[in-house]
């Protein structure tokens, strides 16, 4: 049918701030402050993401697996910052995995 979207998942705005994702039916801003994989990406690498399962987003350009869940309330899932063997921080916390 003409006019029926047929995207699970897309980017509708990248700003200084953030991204917006458009859901199904929803629409959910992600800000770099409580995801900053995304800080330095490109549109292209922000833009290129998957929907492996319908609680599980992943940009394959980035390597950055999210949990919905955590880009929905990113209050609930806090980055922890851990030291490595280089003396840098990394951030990491239980529903994000960056390559």
């Amino acid at each position: 049918m003409p006019g029926v979207s047929t995207l699970e998942i897309e980017v509708s705005l990248v700003s200084n701030k953030g991204f917006w994702l458009l859901l199904d039916d929803e629409e959910l801003f992600v800000a770099y402050a409580e995801f900053p994989w995304f800080k330095q990406a490109t549109v292209d690498q922000i833009t290129t993401i998957e929907r492996p399962s319908p609680n599980h987003l992943y940009w394959p350009m980035l390597d950055v697996d999210l949990a919905l869940e955590s880009v929905r309330n990113p209050a609930l899932f806090p980055l922890i910052a851990k030291p490595n063997s280089s003396s840098q921080a990394t951030l990491c916390d239980k529903t994000a995995q960056v390559a």
